[in-house]
Formats: C-alpha cells, sequence, structure tokens
C-alpha cells in the first residue's frame, strides 16, 4: 500500500513538469485581447505576439474577447489552471479604474490574476472629426460650454483610459460631456470619422494613421510632455489645462497561483522580444515607450494607479 501511495504522489508531483515539456514541444499560446480587433491594444499585441512565439519557441495566438473594458478575456484567464496556455494581453484601465465603475467586476484583478510581464506605456491624444465645428482646445471648450452635455466623445469602453481623459478634461475645463462608450477603440474611431460623434482620446500608436491621412484632427496629447510620435501635437498642459495627465500601459498577465516555472519562461521570452530592435522601432515610431522588467513592476504600478483612479471615479455612476 506505501509503495502505490508513494507512486501515485510521485506521479502527482510531475505532472508540472509534464505540462511544462509540453510547453517546450510547442504547444500554442492563446494571448487574449480584451478589446475589438483593429483598435491599439490589439494592433500592438499582433507587433509583440509574433517576436514573443520566436523567443519563446512556440506559437502565440492573438485572439479578441470584446466586453466589460476588457474584462470579459480577464475573466477567462482569471478561471486557467497555474499551468494555462491562455494569458491576458491586458491594458491598465482594465486592471485599475474599471474596477471602480464595473458592478459586478468579472474578476479581481488583484488576486484573480498574475503579472507575468511589463510591456508597453503610452499616452493619448484627442482627435476630432475633421468637419466638427471647432479645431483647437479653445473653441471646443467654448463649443462644449455653450451646449452643455450634447458633446459627445467616444471610448474603448467604461472605465477606459479614454473615458476617463474625457472625465478629467470636462472636470479641468468646467464642462459637460457625453461619453459614448464602445467595444473597443476603433468603432469609435470608424464614428468619430463618419461624424456620428465629434471626438475621442485615442491611443497615439493607435490614432496615427488617422491623423496622418487627415481623416481626423488632432487637437493636444494627455501626457505631461509632447509625444515623440507626435511632436507637433501640444500637451493639453501646454495648452493651459491646470493639472491634467493621463497615460496608461500594456502588460501579461496568467492565471492565479501561476506556476513559478513557467511564469520565469514568459518573463524571460517577453524582455527578449522587447529588446529586439525592429519590434521596438516599430513601437517607438507609433509612440510607444517600451516598458520591459520583472512582474513586480507590473503589480507595483497597479496598486498606484489603482489607488489613484478611485479618486476621480468616486462621483462616476456604477455600470
Amino acid at each position: 500500500m506505501q509503495r502505490r501511495q508513494i507512486l501515485r504522489l510521485a506521479s502527482t508531483l510531475a505532472l508540472p513538469a509534464a505540462a511544462l515539456r509540453a510547453r517546450a514541444q510547442g504547444a500554442p499560446v492563446r494571448l487574449l485581447v480584451g478589446y475589438a480587433a483593429g483598435g491599439p491594444v490589439d494592433m500592438s499585441a499582433r507587433l509583440v505576439a509574433p517576436v514573443l512565439a520566436r523567443e519563446l519557441g512556440q506559437p502565440v495566438i492573438v485572439e479578441n474577447r470584446p466586453g466589460a473594458s476588457g474584462a470579459v478575456a480577464g475573466a477567462e484567464v482569471s478561471k486557467g489552471a497555474p499551468n494555462a496556455l491562455t494569458l491576458f494581453y491586458a491594458a491598465s484601465p482594465t486592471m485599475t479604474i474599471t474596477p471602480h465603475l464595473l458592478k459586478p467586476m468579472p474578476f479581481d484583478t488583484v488576486q484573480g490574476v498574475t503579472p507575468v510581464a511589463p510591456i508597453l506605456s503610452y499616452a493619448n491624444v484627442l482627435v476630432i472629426n475633421k468637419d466638427a465645428p471647432f479645431k483647437t482646445l479653445p473653441e471646443l471648450v467654448a463649443h462644449a460650454k455653450a451646449n452643455p452635455g450634447k458633446l459627445a466623445y467616444g471610448s474603448a469602453g467604461v472605465g477606459a483610459s479614454n473615458h476617463l481623459s474625457g472625465e478629467l478634461l470636462a472636470l479641468r475645463t468646467g464642462t459637460q460631456l457625453q461619453h459614448v462608450p464602445y467595444k473597443g477603440n476603433a468603432p469609435a474611431m470608424t464614428d468619430v470619422i463618419g461624424g456620428q460623434i465629434a471626438m475621442m482620446f485615442d491611443i497615439v500608436g493607435g490614432a496615427k494613421s488617422y491623423i496622418s491621412s487627415g481623416r481626423v484632427r488632432p487637437v493636444a496629447v494627455t501626457s505631461r510632455e509632447r509625444n515623440p510620435g507626435l511632436p507637433d501635437v501640444p500637451s493639453l498642459r501646454e495648452l493651459g489645462v491646470p493639472d491634467y495627465e493621463v497615460g496608461g500601459w500594456y502588460a501579461i498577465f496568467g492565471p492565479p497561483r501561476m506556476n513559478a516555472e513557467w511564469l520565469q519562461r514568459l518573463n524571460e521570452a517577453a524582455r527578449r522580444a522587447l529588446a529586439d530592435e525592429a519590434l521596438k522601432a516599430k513601437l517607438i515610431e507609433q509612440g510607444y515607450e517600451i516598458w520591459s522588467g520583472a512582474p513586480s513592476l507590473v503589480s507595483e504600478r497597479a496598486a498606484r494607479e489603482l489607488a489613484l483612479w478611485s479618486t476621480v471615479t468616486k462621483d462616476l455612476p456604477a455600470q
């Protein structure tokens, strides 16, 4: 009896190692994006994925799971086993803003997932329909004050950084803006171009092609200083909006209680991928900053911003 028990225990302990060996043999990794295809989160994930796959030595497949401001994708990953091959390519608003607004939140952004690797930092840019009746920030503010609650702006969803960018602009300029949430930045941008809504805040990397082609007009960036990807566009602080700064980040998360060896392997592969000069050039050209390092960088930054956004969102209605 004792021998059978020992063999059973040895078999149980061997399971994680066997799972890791299966990964090394090329089992596909699913990288879930919580927003629609074609938006900035999706596009950056699709730039990172093939280089990550090369460094990991196995396929990395990007899959879109839009809904609940990215929380649908996070919830799926949070239910995975410690050795699961399904990961979450998360945008910071899902982890630090949405928990304050979405009730109930589909997963615990602190205990329900494991930080794996920081990837990118970003800023937003305020863009407007090219035929809008205003072209500058003072004209936009004057129009909003003359039409309280009627000037609509789109976002990637309730709790997204571009939602809160609009809320902070309204707060700092004494205006009332109408928020229209979408299931991602791409469909919101489509409606800005078509004139269904007047404006939106979009991630610099996602908006650049629309700005370059003249389909939308840039007004200002949300970072403290001008963004290297849009050097001719002033910041909102530069245009006189006091105490205004909004930024965000992307990071990879895994399931809770993640296997330590699998976590380390993924983190090291992500670091090597982000050191790739061709990938870095593409991401920086789109206005991103490379953010690479230990998983603790993600957990520490997420904790700080979770506390920060609780003050900005306290007067907003829960969804």
